[in-house]
């Protein structure tokens, strides 16, 4: 017997071994196959664009910055880059802030009308007005070629209010109960023990918002003229369309594109593109890592009960 089950216990930790190699080994290539689309971004943007056109794989042929300082010649980027940073920073304290505060209230069996105001908020994530209502709403409230236009149509998410309700509710009661006997209002509530509380979902919605904001550039498009107001996203996206019909014109010419490129010593949309997708997704990488455990935590809380 004891022979047998010597036999077996081999078996079973060799079983396991097994499993732990080819999870561990699937786990390994699902990572590569995740982080090498944006490696091999960064390695051609840092290529020659004659060789990058050819196919840059693993490390950079003809170490170059030129498309990088193509960027930094744009006239006004640093004003867009400040503009896009402004808009994260301040929409993404105005969207968490003003979110959660509804999210909060909802939860408050004391307020008229709970249930329907709650019902409304759901049905605004399935009905959408269109893009012609929005941007006569935005002008008819004087937020065209306003900085406003990028924080305050955003404060309030339907699905962050949902977030944030489903993790208050799983807070004890006896804390919201125990500051009203002390004589605490609803804002003292939500400030110094609801909001401190819920730091995992509110990073959660965080990370959403900040994300969100920093990629927007449509309502640059629709509502701004104002060149000060302008996006990184926006005027990347610009810059590219006018490199490229260049592009066109050059090759229009007669000569292949590569050819003339290179002749001239330019650098070709595509060079250009990878560069843009670095600098556009290098600052969000940065921040995300930070608040990663906050986010995983968050999004499961909140997603506890329905």
């Amino acid at each position: 017997m004891s022979g047998r089950r010597s036999t077996s216990d081999m078996v079973n930790k060799w079983k396991e071994h097994l499993y732990q190699f080819v999870n561990s080994g699937t786990l390994l290539v699902c990572a590569f196959l995740c982080a090498y689309p944006f490696y091999y971004i960064i390695v051609n943007s840092f290529s020659d664009p004659v060789e990058s056109a050819k196919g840059v794989y693993f490390w950079p042929r003809g170490l170059t910055f030129s498309s990088y300082e193509q960027l930094l010649q744009i006239p006004s980027i640093f004003q867009s880059v400040f503009i896009s940073v402004a808009r994260t920073v301040v929409g993404t304290i105005i969207t968490v802030f003003c979110s959660a505060f509804v999210g909060y209230m909802v939860t408050k069996k004391e307020l008229l009308f709970r249930s329907g105001i709650y019902r409304f908020i759901i049905i605004t994530m399935f009905f959408n007005s269109g893009l012609i209502p929005w941007y006569m709403l935005m002008k008819t409230l004087h937020l065209k070629n306003n900085f406003l236009l990028y924080v305050l149509p955003g404060a309030v998410s339907a699905f962050f209010i949902i977030l944030v309700k489903t993790y208050i509710e799983s807070l004890p009661a006896s804390l919201e109960e125990s500051a009203q006997i002390d004589g605490a209002g609803v804002w003292t509530i939500f400030v110094k023990i609801i909001f401190p509380l819920s730091l995992p979902i509110i990073a959660c919605i965080a990370v959403f918002t900040a994300v969100g904001q920093w990629n927007s550039w449509a309502d640059n498009f629709y509502l701004v003229t104002d060149s000060n107001l302008n996006t990184l996203q926006y005027l990347l996206y610009t810059n590219l369309k006018s490199n490229m019909a260049d592009i066109m014109r050059t090759s229009a010419s007669g000569t292949t594109q590569g050819a003339a490129l290179a002749s001239s010593g330019r650098v070709t949309p595509m060079s250009i593109r990878y560069a843009m997708t670095v600098i556009t997704v290098i600052p969000i990488m940065l921040v995300y890592p930070f608040m990663q455990k906050y986010f995983v935590k968050g999004i499961m809380l909140g997603a506890v009960k329905g």
